[in-house]
């Protein structure tokens, strides 16, 4: 398993969703969206799902934290709805359907679910459990150790154990009912900093 098994798909969602990103979230939380699709890639391959809709799955990815960003944080809604929205109105942009559209919504959302029932949505089944790795260091050992390194080299961690904490306690504080508080209140701040990942560079 390696980078190159998962090609970018090579859509205007997928161009538009990367240059928003890049111009609206800083490079730990970027990478972070990067890593996060390419663990999602791998959990589909490590656990037997196909039909997956990869354009879907990058633009979720890429875009899941951007509601955390100053021009998109939304005073009363949950960060993950909020991105999921900005999401919605790329997707519109692209000529995407409602329904489609209504998909991505639902996989930023659910990223931040305890659990997703894979059945139920593989996407976000895949990115619950991406994001779950790149955070809270779950299932580390699924993902072969060699594709872990050239990931984390090709988008190093950078400041996030340190950042997202800090964004996680002021989302917590400023929306306490909301997925945040219970991750701030989970320790996600240790989580982070005792993340296996963190050895890896």
């Amino acid at each position: 398993m390696q980078i190159a098994d998962f090609p970018v798909p090579e859509s205007p969602a997928a161009r538009g969703a990367l240059e928003m990103a890049q111009t609206y979230q800083s490079p730990a939380i970027t990478a972070h969206a990067l890593r996060s699709w390419l663990w999602a890639e791998a959990f589909a391959r490590v656990d037997g799902i196909d039909d997956v809709d990869h354009e879907l799955l990058y633009v979720a990815a890429v875009l899941h934290d951007v509601g955390t960003a100053i021009e998109y944080d939304n005073h009363t809604l949950s960060y993950e709805h909020a991105g999921g929205h900005v999401a919605v109105a790329l997707t519109a942009g692209a000529g995407w359907p409602a329904s489609r559209r209504a998909r991505v919504l639902e996989v930023i959302v659910r990223h931040n679910w305890p659990s997703v029932d894979r059945t139920m949505d593989a996407e976000g089944y895949l990115l619950e459990a991406a994001t779950g790795l790149d955070i809270s260091g779950a299932r580390p050992d699924d993902l072969p150790e060699s594709y872990r390194r050239e990931v984390i080299a090709a988008h190093p961690r950078g400041a996030l154990a340190v950042e997202f904490s800090a964004c996680i306690a002021d989302q917590a504080a400023r929306k306490p009912a909301t997925a945040a508080r219970r991750l701030h209140e989970g320790g996600i701040a240790r989580k982070l900093a005792e993340n296996p990942l963190e050895l890896l560079g």
